[in-house]
């Protein structure tokens, strides 16, 4: 097969979903530049997308199976492979029933293997172990979004920043995260468009705004619920939205009145008048779009109910302009659970515990499928876990803070398949490693952070030894007796319209036309939507949510001033695989570590002064749960009063026993630290 020099593809770095050309040369991809038309990007790209193609020739890829013997990895042949893991998975099922087999797979997997690898759990295995690994991050935006508004999703597109009147950005460094939608907001705003940010991290696009909340980490439900009262208050909520398409507001009302202003300024570390000054600007603005980063699922359930809130209160759903958007730094983060990759949801969001729910899928499939929700990432990793055998599919789980304690899971079990491109971390532990095709070299769909659903197209054929992730699946469902017959990927779609109903619409023809479809993309809208509900609002369709007021806030101390905040920042980027196999993004992102070779952690200038610290001092951080050396980025980028963590500090979080402090994070529990010179 002859392919065109340029190829129109779709960029899976990020969740915008860009649309760029491939260029190749002799069987090669040799480089990529944006489309000038696709409605995401309009002829613009970041750095990862204009050096996406450097993966797929990077020399340390694998090239063909390997299986470990004797503690050496022996490469293989794929049908010796494929035997390997049927077998061991049998056995292991059969010693250890079911659910002592889990999988995961990475948000950058496309729709089609996530699809499959969730099918064959729960048809073919029979668990509903599974879970996209997506780091910190837990499904508090899913289930929020379907409680509150009935769609787990976006509410809105990218396009209508350019049409709204406010935009909000919270916890989000656009600017190095999703720059593509950074340079976007910012063209909104020298159009006319206010700009609003909130967080406790300064950067690039903070810079521009015309009010810029810094409040203290973990504070976002306060903040919001305090905003809320203030639009109460002042009379200026929109009761002709809430009165026809909303529940519940009389009993959110009620408890809204112990959001006290005074008492959440306290706690956030900014002004009263500033927090009135971002609620009148909210409440005032014809049209207003918030833009929040999935990260803020770790702040706990409340912090996305209070976003909702303010959307709900001031009628900003359903139209031009206006509407929630989070914010995925994975490219398929928001396919990979619409597939159905989640341990409590079947694809389409469908309940596993509600046989309704389960009998449609199980006509599809024609298997009965287990009722019992099965265990999530965290789950699957404790040290209480029943799980013997693991299979992994693209995820790294072992290069964050949040799972610092996996190796030692992955040593002790009975069997580990990874599927990858590279020797991950991760894949070093493995029984049998599956080399997958690159980016380009195979013809799948991904599902944007707008809901869009695109084609990534083929633009060069894999070198020897490598195929497709969904193939692989198959083989091995196959050779336990699964009879299933998916020629192509395009077979694989037909399914998941079946599965998936606002997919139904989707298929490879037509998602080729106009840059993919936005979904509900169905039969009778082909389509798709720029906005959900844009054909009208479902009355009483939505649901206000009581905000839960936190109590027993702890607050610093003289043994521990210091607030620990973890999350992303441009560096984590250096950790990311993809990155670590492009020679030019491995220098861009690798550069700061060339001054801190062994990691760091961020203070802010300020505090580093009165410490008499300069950069690169070497510093002690000690909390209640343990102490670590290590070195001191000063920079402004943080707030005062705040030792910032980059997620790929693995080390530093095991030697602060980090996992007990994260089961604490997760019911809104800050993490106090002192910082001491060494």
């Amino acid at each position: 097969m002859r392919f065109p020099d340029h190829t129109l593809t779709t960029c899976t770095f990020c969740g915008v979903g860009c649309g760029i050309y491939l260029e190749a040369s002799d069987g090669l991809i040799t480089g990529a530049y944006p489309s000038m038309t696709h409605p995401a990007n309009q002829g613009r790209i970041c750095v990862r997308g204009w050096h996406v193609h450097e993966v797929s020739s990077s020399p340390d890829r694998l090239t063909q199976p390997l299986v470990k013997k004797d503690g050496e990895f022996i490469p293989v042949r794929w049908d010796q492979a494929l035997d390997f893991v049927s077998a061991r998975l049998r056995l292991v099922r059969k010693e250890h029933g079911a659910d002592s087999i889990a999988f995961l797979n990475s948000p950058r997997c496309s729709n089609e293997e996530t699809y499959l690898l969730q099918k064959f759990a729960r048809t073919v295995i029979g668990t509903n172990n599974v879970d996209r690994g997506g780091s910190l991050h837990r499904v508090n935006t899913i289930d929020v979004l379907q409680e509150m508004i009935g769609v787990p999703a976006a509410t809105s597109s990218i396009e209508e920043l350019d049409k709204t009147d406010l935009i909000v950005v919270d916890g989000i460094d656009l600017g190095r995260q999703l720059p593509t939608i950074g340079g976007r907001v910012l063209r909104a705003k020298l159009a006319g468009a206010k700009l609003m940010v909130i967080g406790s991290r300064s950067h690039r696009v903070a810079h521009h705004a015309d009010l810029f909340v810094r409040i203290k980490p973990d504070t976002d439900l306060l903040l919001y619920g305090a905003m809320a009262k203030i639009i109460v208050d002042r009379g200026l909520m929109n009761l002709k939205f809430i009165k026809e398409y909303c529940t519940g507001y009389d009993e959110w009302l009620g408890r809204i009145q112990e959001f006290d202003v005074l008492w959440a300024a306290e706690h956030c570390g900014v002004e009263p008048e500033l927090i009135e000054q971002a609620a009148i600007a909210y409440a005032k603005a014809p049209s207003a779009m918030i833009l929040y980063s999935t990260g803020v699922e770790a702040r706990g359930k409340g912090a996305v109910q209070a976003l909702v809130s303010l959307s709900l209160l001031r009628g900003n759903i359903g139209r031009p302009g206006a509407g929630l958007m989070p914010l995925a730094e994975y490219n398929n983060l928001q396919g990979g659970c619409d597939m159905g990759m989640l341990p409590d949801r079947l694809p389409a969001y469908r309940h596993v515990n509600v046989a309704n729910e389960r009998k449609e899928l199980e006509e599809l499939w024609g298997r009965k499928l287990p009722a019992k929700p099965g265990l999530d990432i965290w789950g699957m990793f404790s040290p209480t876990s029943p799980v013997r055998a693991v299979w992994i599919d693209r995820l790294n789980p072992i290069v964050t803070v949040a799972l610092a304690d996996a190796a030692e899971k992955l040593q002790k079990l009975d069997l580990l398949v990874v599927q990858h491109l590279f020797m991950t971390e991760t894949a070093k532990y493995a029984d049998v490693i599956l080399p997958i095709v690159a980016f380009g070299e195979e013809r799948v769909t991904f599902t944007s952070t707008e809901r869009r659903i695109q084609v990534a197209e083929k633009a060069i054929e894999p070198p020897d030894g490598p195929i497709p992730a969904w193939e692989q699946i198959v083989a091995v469902a196959n050779r336990m007796g699964a009879n299933w017959n998916y020629q192509t990927a395009a077979d694989v779609m037909d399914e998941i319209g079946r599965a998936v109903p606002f997919y139904s619409g989707a298929s490879y023809e037509n998602l080729w036309r106009e840059y993919g479809r936005q979904w509900p993309c169905t039969k009778d809208k082909p389509l798709g939507t720029r906005f959900l509900f844009e054909e009208g609002l479902p009355k009483s369709g939505f649901r206000f949510v009581p905000l839960e007021r936190p109590g027993g806030l702890a607050k610093l101390s003289a043994q521990y001033p210091f607030v620990l905040a973890i999350g992303y920042s441009l560096y984590y980027w250096h950790r990311n695989v993809l990155v670590r196999h492009s020679e030019t993004l491995r220098r861009e992102y690798g550069m700061l570590l060339l001054d801190y070779p062994d990691g760091f952690v961020e203070i802010n200038t300020e505090d580093a002064h009165r410490l008499g610290l300069r950069d690169g001092s070497q510093i002690r951080l000690v909390a209640k749960t343990g102490s670590v050396v290590t070195t001191a980025r000063v920079t402004d980028e943080v707030r005062p009063g705040t030792v910032f963590l980059p997620y790929f500090q693995t080390d530093i979080a095991r030697k602060m026993q980090w996992d007990e402090a994260a089961k604490a994070r997760t019911g809104n529990s800050r993490i106090f630290v002192r910082v001491e010179k060494v």
